[in-house]
């Protein structure tokens, strides 16, 4: 009759707050800053940065905006220097840069091809909405060798109605995320993303909240930003803050988000902090708190100690006998990560139940073993997901043929130097052989009896005969056949450590080697 083990496995998620910080950062003013707003960077690169400023002083008599009285704005390319500091300025080359705005980019990875925000105008006139707002639009143009940005297209989903903006993009660069107050919107305006297509062409807009409501609020969610970890950085006055727009991080899994994390100071103030753009551990954000030099300043950043978001599952289950339905206690289980490498081993409860942690996004194998079946396991894909889910899964365990199996819930039993009596402590555990044995009628048990390497190798043969003789005669005498138990002896020959001849171990060492094991032979 076979016989079969079923482990049911119930993975639930729990994102656990202990696991969640914001870090620690050290923040500087730049230089390059000045009386007027200065913002918005973004990485060319690993030694340039993008940003936003108003146009030079000649153009600022014919175009002013009047919501700050300043200059349109242009974009700008600087290099980075010691420190984080932008130690150049330079207007990006091509004709990027029209008489109106130009703000907030991204680049793909190859830095071959932008995405940009500008004030919505054709043939270098603005063109308002219906009610003469002036909107925002986004804009993609390709970079030469030359680094001039050239054959600059308005993206197909923007809207003279609305304004579409703030442009970030996935590690992959198959996600493009931007901020519209489009009517769907939660708030006044929210994060949405498109897939990007291998032919070009764009997915229907999505609100980030598809993936979980958590991110857009009633308020204002601007300058989203994807670090290559897969934390979403953005700024909100709706979220709970200190005052104006703060910046908050979000990791995006698969198809949901984590709660969004307030970064604290000292990167957010009372005033509005935003922009916020980190590559290995060091990056810059934006602020008009009122110790800087102008409007909005540029600041630079180390990561002291970085942000922390985990995700994690916990995978619940229990081990039943498939025929009986009885729950089985002492199953070895065994979990496995990478390349097998064990990364914890339990046993089951009392009523046959396990639990593993484990983090999100990672395969692992689960083992069973019990003795008399052979080795069971499954595969378990911990989703990348925060959201609770269930997984039923089955292992079955069948019996193996017996040629020469250890026992595996039996501890050998061990010995005094040069002695063959049974201890009390060895007397427990032959005691649970004599039950595994009238439990199992059919099973032929040899004991093995081991010494350590002290004393001349023909003299460890016969003390370790001994020790396998004594221990038959105890099993014996609890009224186990004879022909059912059998010993042998075996000497230093099978030593566990590397206390052989000539080397110096403890006494701890050497009893490890003062054994007996036991093994159904038939």
């Amino acid at each position: 009759m076979k016989l079969y083990i079923i482990i049911l496995l119930l993975c639930s998620t729990s994102f656990i707050s202990a696991q969640t910080t914001p870090g620690e950062y050290a923040i500087k003013n730049i230089k390059i800053n000045t009386e007027y707003a200065d913002f918005g960077t973004a990485f060319f690169g690993t030694d340039a940065v993008v940003f936003s400023a108003p146009k030079n002083k000649r153009s600022m008599i014919k175009n002013i905006w009047k919501p700050n009285s300043q200059a349109y704005l242009d974009l700008y390319m600087g290099t980075i220097g010691n420190e984080g500091e932008i130690v150049s300025k330079q207007k990006v080359k091509g004709t990027i840069n029209s008489r109106f705005h130009e703000a907030v980019v991204v680049f793909t990875k190859d830095l071959k091809t932008v995405y940009f925000t500008s004030n919505n105008y054709h043939n270098n006139i603005i063109r308002n909405d219906s009610t003469g707002s002036l909107k925002l639009q986004l804009f993609k143009a390709s970079i030469n060798e030359n680094r001039e940005w050239t054959n600059i297209e308005k993206l197909p989903f923007n809207s003279d109605q609305y304004s579409t903006g703030h442009p970030a993009l996935s590690p992959d660069d198959k996600k493009l995320y931007f901020v519209s107050d489009r009517p769907e919107s939660v708030g006044k305006t929210d994060i949405y993303f498109v897939n990007i297509n291998e032919d070009g062409s764009y997915s229907e807009p999505r609100n980030l909240d598809i993936l979980g409501e958590k991110i857009n609020t009633i308020g204002k969610e601007e300058f989203p930003f994807i670090s290559d970890d897969y934390i979403l950085y953005f700024s909100s006055d709706g979220q709970p803050g200190n005052g104006g727009l703060d910046i908050f991080a979000s990791k995006i899994f698969d198809n949901s988000t984590s709660r969004p994390l307030n970064l604290g100071n000292p990167i957010n103030s009372v005033n509005d902090d935003f922009a916020f753009i980190i590559k290995e551990g060091k990056g810059y954000f934006s602020s008009n708190r009122e110790e800087g030099k102008g409007d909005d300043d540029i600041y630079s950043f180390i990561s002291r100690s970085p942000l922390k978001i985990e995700c994690t599952k916990l995978i619940r289950g229990v081990v039943k006998n498939k025929e009986t339905q009885e729950t089985l206690e002492d199953v070895t289980i065994s979990l496995l990560g990478e390349n097998n490498h064990e990364i914890q081993q339990i046993s089951t409860s009392s009523n046959g139940t396990f639990t593993f942690t484990v983090a999100c996004n990672k395969s692992y194998k689960i083992i069973g073993l019990k003795t008399y079946f052979e080795k069971g396991e499954v595969n378990v894909k911990a989703a990348n997901d925060i959201d609770n889910s269930t997984i039923d899964l089955i292992v079955n365990l069948t019996p193996e043929e017996v040629k020469e199996k250890k026992l595996l819930n039996i501890k050998p039993i061990f010995f005094d130097l040069n002695k063959w009596n049974i201890r009390s402590d060895a007397a427990k555990e032959l005691d649970k052989v004599v039950t595994l044995m009238k439990e199992n009628t059919e099973i032929i048990v040899e004991s093995r009896s081991h010494t350590d390497s002290r004393g001349k190798d023909s003299y460890n043969l016969k003390l370790s005969d001994k020790r396998a003789k004594s221990t038959v005669a105890y099993i014996i005498s609890k009224g186990i056949d004879a022909n059912r138990i059998s010993g042998k002896g075996f000497g230093e020959t099978q030593l566990l450590n590397k206390c052989s001849n000539g080397i110096k171990c403890s006494k701890a060492e050497h009893q490890e080697n003062r054994r007996t094991d036991f093994y159904i032979i038939k």
